[in-house]
């Protein structure tokens, strides 16, 4: 059986606040915890007015005390926004807090526009460096060296587990090289997945912490207990794509009975290219509808996000999910 995972963003919907993003997020996750997901991963935006994740580590701290054995972890940190030092003390920090629960997903691109790049007092080109950055951030969590000068505490000796995140062939490469866990961002982007796995795969090294080639592969996933509303809740992630084709990012929206009222063809096509790995379905159906993407890819663990904006229907959708596929 596939494992599944959970992906959040804190979203704010219409209508509710910040305090009701970070609130529902450790709902979330304790109902993920209980219905057998395998990690509970928070991602790294800048400045969106429907995000509440901006401070990911903070996110996660909260999210790990208020559960027992899921993993809890950055999905992900975009490193080209940090020096490496500090994201090594931040997740060395969670991991002495909470052992053993605490992954680190690295993503190369800033998660945010160019204003609040320079807001974050990061370089234009930092990106650039993102390998480098990686083998520096891993070994500020490793074991310390003879005559090493700077030191994470808390950090070394954590051995932290890293992914890297992509949603494009470079990510591929980088995780192969490095011999890491390869996660694929195709609930936004799906356009290159099966290509990029296949590169991961006839590419990867054997690493220290990883032997074999792992595959996580994001989707977005709802389900509900009738097709029909399973069809009107996917119309917010549908309205949520469509304004950003509009470049009028937002809340996130309540689902309206006709999408075709909401979207031109235009954006119909852009946003539902970009929500090309995408499904919905009620539970007699959703595993058959995942099956040809899964087997396609060989994936070993999905990556489930869920743009809902009723907090219940979103808890219901995961708990839907993990009982269809088990």
């Amino acid at each position: 059986m596939i494992k599944l995972s959970a992906l959040d963003l804190a979203y704010i919907g219409e209508g509710f606040t910040s305090a009701d993003a970070l609130t529902n997020a450790l709902d979330l996750a304790q109902r993920a915890e209980s219905a057998g997901y395998q990690r509970f991963w928070l991602a790294e935006h800048h400045n969106l007015a429907g995000i509440a994740s901006a401070a990911t580590a903070v996110c996660i701290c909260h999210v790990a005390n208020g559960t027992k054995t899921i993993r809890v972890g950055a999905g992900g940190i975009m490193l080209p926004n940090h020096s490496p030092m500090v994201i090594a003390e931040q997740f060395g920090t969670l991991a002495t807090l909470f052992p053993d629960r605490i992954d680190l997903g690295l993503g190369r691109a800033p998660g945010t526009d160019q204003h609040t790049l320079r807001a974050l007092r990061r370089a234009a080109d930092a990106s650039e460096y993102f390998p480098q950055d990686v083998v520096e951030l891993q070994s500020l969590l490793g074991p310390p060296h003879e005559n090493q000068s700077i030191h994470a505490i808390p950090g070394e000796g954590t051995n932290v587990p890293l992914w890297i995140l992509g949603s494009s062939l470079y990510g591929a490469q980088v995780a192969a090289m490095l011999g890491l866990p390869y996660a694929f961002a195709s609930h936004f982007a799906p356009q290159a997945l099966l290509q990029a796995v296949s590169i991961y795969r006839d590419r990867f090294k054997p690493s220290a912490q990883l032997a074999e080639p792992y595959v996580m592969v994001g989707c977005n996933i709802i389900v509900a207990d009738t097709e029909d509303e399973s069809r009107r809740l996917f119309t917010t992630p549908q309205q949520q794509f469509s304004r950003m084709v509009r470049g009028t990012r937002g809340l996130l929206p309540p689902p309206v009975d006709d999408i075709e009222d909401f979207w031109t063809p235009m954006e119909k096509a852009q946003a539902s290219s970009m929500l090309g790995c995408s499904f919905h379905g009620s539970t007699a159906t959703i595993k058959a509808e995942l099956a040809p993407m899964i087997e396609a890819t060989g994936a070993d663990e999905l990556m489930v996000a869920a743009a809902i904006w009723d907090h219940q229907a979103r808890v219901r959708s995961f708990e839907l999910l993990a009982q269809a596929m088990d």
